[in-house]
């Protein structure tokens, strides 16, 4: 019984592969036709980037703005020496902390963590009830950015 499984699974595995190897051979239709030389003509914009006038492929434009690597190590490095010292590492947490350290003993109390949900509740607590309603905790919602529109062009 165990050859006939085997047998089914390596005719399986045959064709699954031969599905695959003819896939991976068809051959790769542009799906939008190019517009007509007259239509083409009409145009002043430049033809896009890997594709001249008569269809040949020319060299992709050359990228000029930074990665977002790139970026994120500009910001870190900030005597701008090229390397990142641990020191340059810690500053934006230790300005954090120094924010949050209301009275700069060098320590975070509870009390300072809490601090802006504390304040938050007492705006909330319109009727100073020591208990927000649900009406009340709505308006603690965290504010959302609007989601940028994307161009339908």
């Amino acid at each position: 019984m165990l050859r006939y499984a085997t047998g089914a699974a390596s005719v399986f595995l045959f064709l699954l592969a031969g599905f695959f190897l003819w896939k991976s051979q068809a051959a790769a239709d542009n799906p939008v036709p190019k517009a007509p030389k007259a239509l083409a003509a009409l145009t002043s914009d430049p033809p896009p980037a890997g594709e001249a006038d008569d269809g040949r492929a020319t060299a992709p434009p050359a990228a000029t703005e930074k990665s977002k690597e790139e970026k994120r190590f500009a910001r870190a490095d900030k005597d701008k020496d090229g390397k990142i010292t641990l020191e340059e590492l810690y500053l934006p947490r230790r300005k954090a902390f120094a924010r949050l350290d209301t009275n700069a003993d060098g320590r975070l109390a509870f009390e300072e963590w809490s601090a802006s949900t504390a304040e938050k509740f007492a705006d909330a607590d319109t009727d100073k009830s020591a208990g927000l309603s649900p009406r009340e905790f709505e308006t603690t919602k965290p504010k959302t950015k609007p989601k940028p529109k994307i161009c339908a062009c």
